[in-house]
C-alpha cells in the first residue's frame, strides 16, 4: 500500500510532536548542530543503517559540524507518516556522544 500524503491539520498536529522541525519548502526540515565534524558524521553514519532497513532516504548534506536534512516522500508527494517515522528515528539517534553541548 502507498503512503498518503498527510492532509495539513494531520501535517499540524504532527509537528507539535516534533521539536525543532518545521516544513520548508514543502518538505519536513531540520538541522542539527554536532560538536564537530567527525560527531555529524557518526550521526549521520548510524542513521544511515536503520535508514537503509527502513529504505526511506532522506535528502541530507553536511557542512562541518552541522546535517542539515529534508524529508519528503516523492511517490506521495509530499510529507506522510514514513517521513514522521524517519524524523522521530533520527531525533532518537542525535542524543549524546553526538548531540552538541
Amino acid at each position: 500500500m502507498a503512503a498518503q500524503k498527510l492532509n495539513e491539520q494531520e501535517l499540524r498536529s504532527s509537528l507539535e510532536q516534533l521539536s525543532g522541525w518545521a516544513v520548508k519548502n514543502e518538505k519536513l526540515h531540520r538541522e542539527y548542530k554536532f560538536a564537530d565534524f567527525p560527531h555529524a558524521l557518526g550521526f549521520m553514519a548510524t542513521a544511515a543503517v536503520f535508514i537503509e532497513k527502513m529504505n526511506h532516504h532522506p535528502e541530507w548534506f553536511n557542512v562541518y559540524n552541522r546535517v542539515v536534512v529534508d524529508l519528503t516522500t516523492h511517490d506521495a508527494g509530499g510529507i506522510t507518516e514514513r517521513d514522521l517515522k524517519l524524523a522521530r528515528l533520527l531525533d532518537s539517534i542525535y542524543t549524546a556522544p553526538f548531540q552538541a553541548s
